[in-house]
């Protein structure tokens, strides 16, 4: 591989593991991961990933995002977006993926990322919501619908990202 390809293969799992962070947020991080993939397909001349690939891809990101709007009209509650959570997150991102790698190698590393970030911001918000006025506070079925949502966008996420470096690199 040249430094180019190196360079922007890098770019491309930045990218990946970019939209799997945000999906804890609940932003269309599998709609980023998506375009990531269709953009490194069109530059490799759709060579390992295919539009069968695409179109699985595709259907998996429209199931998440749909599911994640489901949700979000039966009243799940948001987490918010503060700057203290986001470092927690980034931080939990980072230690999940390294306690998680050694065990399960890329994968550990990508559930890790996922699911480090996760608890982190989500005992970051029951903090934040202990200091609330309890009518200030979101019911316990908004938070664990909120949850679920997370839950399942993240792991079509990381979904997503197995798809797509497997195909990569088989």
């Amino acid at each position: 591989m040249t430094p180019l390809e190196i360079a922007g293969l890098t770019i491309f799992i930045v990218i990946l593991f970019f939209g799997l962070f945000i999906t804890i947020f609940g932003m269309p991080g599998t709609a980023i991961i998506l375009i990531d993939v269709i953009l490194y397909a069109a530059i490799t001349g759709f060579e390992r990933i295919g539009l069968k690939i695409i179109l699985v891809l595709l259907l998996i990101s429209l199931i998440a995002e749909i599911l994640d709007f489901a949700l979000g009209i039966a009243g799940a509650a948001k987490f918010g977006s503060s700057t203290g959570g986001m470092w927690a997150s980034a931080a939990g991102s980072i230690i999940g993926a390294m306690v998680l790698s050694p065990l399960l190698f890329g994968l550990g590393a990508v559930i890790g990322f996922f699911f480090g970030g996760f608890a982190c911001v989500f005992i970051f918000e029951m903090i934040h919501r202990h200091r609330l006025k309890p009518a200030f506070r979101a019911a316990w079925g908004a938070i664990l619908g909120r949850v679920a949502g997370i839950c399942a966008k993240g792991l079509s996420a990381v979904a997503m990202i197995i798809i797509a470096l497997s195909n990569i690199y088989s």
